[in-house]
């Protein structure tokens, strides 16, 4: 055919307004048709009336009527034209078309390996009649003003919709491998828009399916989390050593992924809809978006299960401004966020992305890393960040949260994340846990320093419990709580300072339990956890002691200091972990100087008592000497209203103590006194004398011996009759 019948043809099919226009680069079939480019008017459904033009060297035009059926407009001799109908019907469906699609397909893919020689196949017709049924479908989803959910659609009629646009992805590449031939070009161009029309759609209905998801974090997990620490700073700053606080323990379980919730989110049946979706994005050249959609849906659900579990993102410059109570509330956030991650999250996660592209993994793989790694860079920043700010001791028991999180995380980084950044994590992990060891052994220095440089002038009243020896002994009751995990730290600190030495070590850091064993086998060894424990307890005995040369009465020296060092053996005796640590032989020597302690109180002030009671130069040639003797009854009076008075002011807050206390003071005054009294009451004369001298009777005094170290002063001095 020559340029000027086709010049012929375009011109006569521009004059028919039910016709098509044919662009005049459009290449040629063969010597008798040109190939066919039909336009669907966008107002009508897939349904509506399809006009079909075809050019032919002997001036025949070919239309499709209403009825999808070929006919043939003929120029018979005297001019007038003559309608026959062609023997090839257009197929009536979907359905049929689909089927000579897949016959295309599969005759094309096995033209691949013949000679590169031979010549291409023309483009069928049905491939631009698939084209325009296709679009049609999508129309019917995407045309309106409010897209077609996909949770609207029927699961038949979604399997079906996603199986029409992996054929025309199939078509697509089919067709591209002919791309070289001209005739070709305008089919690609064609197949390729309706292509891209359908992943716009699914691609759209993908991200919809993705944010569609539930935050799964219920209050059993976030309660298993957060109760996590055991001690607390009101703990180790309480005052009140009559109540048992026991620390919370760490008791609960780690929360399991229960079989019911297999995905973080999303029910089964929407992952396999994930799963086929994905397949079908990646299928069409849409790999990058399909997993750029994923990936963002996922970090942003992430993202939420972390701030629900109540954990916020903080630079480092952020934490080292905050105040160290919100800043504490952060680190229990974290701990649980870390915690529910690690052992719960992370490992739905990669489930959900190895469902989601399970013929991928190399993709589920890439994604998962992506999405993880950026979770745990965050939160190993913020542990880092706490490690770095200024130290105190209402913080150890935080750090050494942290420590215990991080120690406990490390062997599971190879199991729970990809290869390519385990030791990425595993190496930050261990730099932030190291910070926190030294920042705890920098802490327990400190404390050290603040008891040996307490030099509070003012004396408790009353004897009493000093407040510093109620912080620390409730400090280190909570220390006790964490002593495995403190003597691994001091181990690993000793063995940082001893690395250049040439001795080494005596501790294996690497087998702490080798360490523990070798203690109890040597005595003459001290772990260094031990030894500071045991230097925090001289220093606190060292201190207490000059606190009690402030009270100008010896014997009220002498209850300060049994108050406090009662205090210290109940705090240790109350502590498994210290009392084991502190060893018997400790626990002996300050049982000891308890005892000595009473005895100094009991010399103190009742010896002097008891002299008063003394016979000796009562009696002088076989007769009482009355003067003497009046003066020895007023002189015990005096002096036992003196101490009744005194030291029924005195405190003894432990109970036991107190009975042990009252009951040998009776047993050292009571006998004496009586046995005086059945001796020398008759040397008076009866009436206004007796009851001059003779104040008390035996019965009275035990009384009043059992006012004593109440914390309040009670009548005294009263009158015997």
């Amino acid at each position: 055919m020559d340029a000027e019948k086709v010049t012929q043809t375009s011109d006569q099919t521009k004059s028919n307004d039910k016709q098509t226009e044919i662009p005049e680069t459009l290449p040629l079939k063969d010597e008798t048709e040109i190939n066919p480019s039909p336009c669907v008017d966008e107002s009508k459904s897939a349904e509506a009336e399809t006009v079909e033009q075809l050019t032919t060297d002997d001036g025949v035009i070919k239309t499709t009527d209403g009825d999808g059926a070929k006919t043939d407009d003929i120029k018979a001799d005297d001019g007038e034209e003559v309608k026959v109908e062609d023997s090839s019907p257009l197929p009536p469906d979907l359905d049929k078309v689909s089927e000579e699609i897949d016959q295309f397909i599969s005759e094309s893919s096995n033209l691949k390996g013949a000679d590169d020689e031979s010549k291409p196949p023309d483009v069928p017709v049905f491939v631009e009649q698939f084209a325009v049924l296709v679009e049609a479908k999508i129309e019917e989803y995407d045309g309106g003003d409010v897209p077609v959910k996909w949770s609207q659609l029927a699961q038949e009629e979604a399997t079906s919709f996603l199986d029409i646009v992996d054929r025309i992805s199939k078509l697509c590449t089919s067709l591209y491998q002919f791309s070289s031939e001209y005739k070709y070009a305008y089919s690609i161009s064609r197949v390729d828009g309706v292509l891209q029309r359908a992943m716009s759609y699914i691609e759209e209905e993908y991200k919809s399916i993705l944010y569609d998801y539930r935050i799964d974090t219920d209050s059993d997990i976030t309660n298993s989390d957060t109760s996590s620490a055991k001690p607390n700073k009101e703990a180790a700053n309480s005052s009140s050593s009559d109540t048992n606080q026991d620390a919370e323990q760490d008791s609960a379980s780690e929360p399991k992924p229960s079989e019911e919730n297999k995905f973080p989110g999303y029910s089964e049946e929407i992952v396999a809809t994930l799963n086929k979706i994905s397949k079908t994005l990646i299928a069409g050249g849409y790999e990058t978006e399909c997993c750029q959609v994923y990936f963002i849906a996922r970090r942003k659900a992430l993202e939420e299960s972390l701030h629900k579990l109540g954990f916020e993102k903080y630079s480092i410059d952020d934490v080292q401004k905050m105040n160290w109570d919100p800043l504490e509330r952060e680190v229990t956030a974290w701990i649980a966020t870390f915690r529910h991650c690690t052992n719960v999250l992370f490992s739905s996660e990669r489930k959900l992305a190895d469902a989601v592209f399970e013929d991928q993994p190399s993709i589920s793989e890439t994604i998962f890393s992506n999405l993880s790694r950026g979770m745990m860079i965050q939160l190993l920043n913020f542990a880092e960040a706490v490690s770095m700010t200024k130290r105190a001791a209402e913080k150890l028991f935080k750090f050494l949260d942290i420590y215990e999180t991080l120690r406990d995380f490390i062997p599971l980084v190879d199991k729970i994340f990809p290869v390519s950044y385990a030791d990425e994590l595993k190496a930050e992990a261990t730099l932030s846990r190291g910070r926190l060891g030294e920042s705890m052994v920098s802490i327990f220095s400190e404390l050290e320093n603040s008891i040996q440089g307490d030099s509070n002038k003012t004396p408790v009243p009353g004897g009493a419990v000093h407040p510093l020896t109620r912080y620390i002994m409730n400090y280190l009751k909570c220390v006790g709580e964490y002593r495995d995990t403190l003597e691994q730290v001091f181990r690993e600190h000793q063995m940082i300072e001893r690395a250049d030495s040439a001795t080494g070590s005596d501790f294996d850091c690497q087998n702490p339990q080798a360490a523990q064993n070798n203690h109890h086998t040597s005595t003459n060894k001290l772990s260094p956890f031990e030894t500071h424990m045991i230097k925090v307890m001289d220093l606190l005995d060292s201190n207490l002691e000059g606190k009690s040369r402030l009270y100008k009465d010896t014997s009220l020296s002498s209850i300060f200091m049994m108050n406090n060092g009662r205090y210290i053996l109940q705090r240790i005796k109350g502590s498994p972990e210290i009392n084991s640590l502190m060893g018997d032989q400790w626990y002996r020597k300050r049982s000891s100087d308890l005892r000595q302690y009473h005895k100094n109180y009991q010399r103190e002030t009742w010896g002097k008592l008891l002299q008063c009671l003394n016979h000796e130069g009562l009696n002088v040639n076989g007769k009482v000497n009355k003067p003497i003797l009046k003066e020895r009854f007023k002189s015990f009076n005096a002096l036992f209203d003196e101490i009744h008075k005194t030291q029924s002011s005195w405190v003894i807050s432990d109970e036991q103590l107190k009975s042990e206390l009252r009951v040998s003071i009776s047993n050292m005054v009571i006998p004496a006194y009586r046995s005086f009294l059945g001796r020398f009451s008759q040397t008076f004369t009866p009436g206004r004398q007796t009851a001059k001298y003779v104040k008390y009777q035996p019965e009275e005094i035990e009384t009043d011996i059992d006012e004593l170290f109440d914390g309040n002063a009670t009548p005294w001095g009263r009158k015997k009759l």
